[in-house]
């Protein structure tokens, strides 16, 4: 079926009310994008934080009426809303298709890639983590994963424990496990991503060395000692206020991996750690560092 994309750049203020009013209009979806390339790094826990200037994208079917529409979404939102909105046709064609034909595999470092399940593995001596592109977590394309997973094949965790916090689609946990782990313990804060973690441990033949916990259970587990190996791919605020709790769960001649850092946050969370870990000079990926050390 084809369709019409209206497309309205407005304030944060007004996205909220411009979204449910092309709702209410028959859209039969509506999105949100970055308007003017203001990306953000760091929301706090729980928040919805919007772009300076956010695009709200509304899709029609063709025979909609958008005379009526723009009409009123100008008495609505005020005149000046016609001057950032326009209407195209958005070309019809195998969406699913065209979708799948984006992700290709992806290699980070000498042996491991992340390849999605619908590819043949590049290499046959490769070690290939099967993983699907879902709407809320890592897929290996970011550069603060891509950082971990280069550190991972460069260091694989042959026969080591890991905890993998802040899991996200356990892709860590996963790479962690096929490059050797005996155990991985991955924890996240959001349900959806312990399922994802179990479901990708499964997709790739690794789930009896995976276990996937919320933060209190996994608090509470039975065997909580330390462990070989640490990867804590979050963000820098977290990290530097989790310093002593993951510092903990390492052991003496262990090794932490830390990511989700910028390069101008950087040595602050470097000389956090610092007090357990003999840190490492900081890798960059862009605008992205990763930090590791090993346990005093």
């Amino acid at each position: 079926m084809p369709w019409l994309q209206l497309k309205l750049d407005t304030t944060p203020e007004q996205a909220e009310q411009a979204s449910e009013l092309l709702s209410e209009l028959g859209a039969a979806a509506v999105t949100f994008e970055d308007a003017k390339d203001q990306p953000i790094f760091e929301p706090d826990p729980g928040e919805t934080r919007l772009w300076g200037s956010t695009r709200v994208i509304g899709l029609f079917e063709t025979d909609a009426d958008m005379v009526l529409i723009t009409t009123l979404l100008q008495q609505r939102l005020g005149s000046d809303a016609l001057h950032h909105l326009h209407v195209d046709p958005l070309e019809d064609k195998d969406w699913e298709r065209a979708w799948m034909e984006n992700f290709k595999p992806i290699r980070c470092g000498e042996r491991l890639w992340i390849c999605p399940s619908w590819h043949t593995p590049t290499e046959a001596n490769s070690v290939n983590v099967i993983l699907d592109p879902g709407l809320a977590f890592g897929t290996g394309t970011h550069p603060t994963t891509w950082l971990c997973l280069k550190w991972l094949d460069a260091n694989p965790p042959v026969a080591k424990t890991v905890i993998d916090f802040g899991s996200g689609s356990g892709i860590l946990a996963v790479a962690a496990a096929l490059l050797g782990a005996t155990h991985v313990t991955a924890v996240d804060h959001d349900p959806q991503a312990i399922l994802a973690t179990h479901d990708n441990a499964k997709k790739n033949q690794v789930n009896n060395r995976i276990e996937a916990y919320l933060p209190k259970p996994f608090q509470n587990r039975p065997t909580g000692e330390p462990v070989d190996l640490m990867l804590a791919n979050i963000l820098a605020n977290p990290l530097i206020e989790l310093a002593p709790q993951l510092a903990a769960l390492v052991k003496p001649g262990g090794q932490i991996v830390l990511s989700g850092i910028l390069i101008e946050q950087a040595e602050a969370v470097s000389e956090r750690y610092q007090h357990w870990f003999e840190m490492a000079p900081m890798t960059t990926q862009e605008e992205w560092v990763r930090l590791d050390g090993i346990r005093r």
